[in-house]
């Protein structure tokens, strides 16, 4: 593959929200410092290094985001050949996947950016680049996939999504990890319904699987620390949870499907 590795990280810049994203490069030094820049910043990263593996995972597990290579070894078989990324791309668009894509290539003759962007993609940044600024594209990428601005607001419950920090009227509310990724999933934005099997998904890896019971132990754990901020998790029977306004005492908990 041709390009080269990241010219350094930058000035320091806003945290974007956490997200799981899906990482397609071959070239495995720079697929190495981009999951380690990825993973400071408090991202799941899933990596595919061909172009029947981004195929694959792409299908089976949805991404806030998706990072792509175009010159791609179209398999982990030695005689494959090469693939373009591309081809990942428009045949996730024809099945009507919206994930944003940011084309990482070295390629950069101005046909062949336009053909990447007509065939879907969001965003293109050349190599070399800077990580500082993969993270902004992904900021933007993903503020326009919410729809949604960088504060939302539930009760007295506010989460600023750019400086990741949650509070209680002016009261910071600290949790665990992963506690605060199912409750920014739930605020982004409020009032939807997300389904077990979503959240289940977005803080699970591959290799570690989210159960129904411990997704069910974060969900009660955070309704006790909502207690006083009128802001509430609800259940939808069968379709899944989401958080609203809430006065008084939270309605009782009933296992989500």
């Amino acid at each position: 593959m041709q390009g080269g590795a990241p010219a350094g990280a930058g000035p320091a810049c806003p945290r974007i929200p956490a997200m799981r994203i899906l990482l397609v490069e071959d070239d495995p030094v720079l697929r190495d410092v981009i999951v380690r820049s990825l993973h400071d910043a408090g991202h799941r990263v899933d990596v595919a290094s061909t172009l029947d593996a981004a195929e694959h995972f792409w299908r089976v597990q949805p991404f806030d985001a998706v990072l792509l290579d175009l010159n791609l070894p179209a398999s982990d078989s030695p005689h494959s050949g090469m693939g373009s990324g591309l081809t990942a791309l428009r045949n996730a668009r024809a099945r009507g996947d919206r994930t944003p894509v940011l084309v990482l290539t070295a390629r950069s003759r101005l046909e062949e950016r336009v053909q990447g962007l007509d065939a879907g993609a969001d965003d293109y940044l050349g190599k070399p680049f800077d990580l500082v600024e993969v993270e902004a594209r992904l900021r933007a990428l993903a503020r326009r996939a919410q729809g949604a601005s960088d504060v939302a607001v539930v009760g007295r419950l506010t989460l600023d999504r750019r400086a990741r920090r949650l509070a209680v009227g002016a009261t910071e509310l600290q949790l665990p990890a992963r506690e605060f990724e199912v409750l920014h999933e739930l605020m982004t934005p409020p009032g939807r319904v997300v389904s077990k099997r979503t959240l289940s998904q977005k803080l699970s890896d591959f290799d570690e699987a989210l159960g129904d019971n411990a997704l069910e132990a974060f969900i009660s754990r955070l309704r006790k620390k909502l207690a006083g901020s009128g802001a509430g998790i609800r259940t939808l029977r069968g379709l899944g949870y989401m958080i609203e306004p809430q006065d008084g005492d939270p309605p009782p908990a009933e296992p989500a499907e």
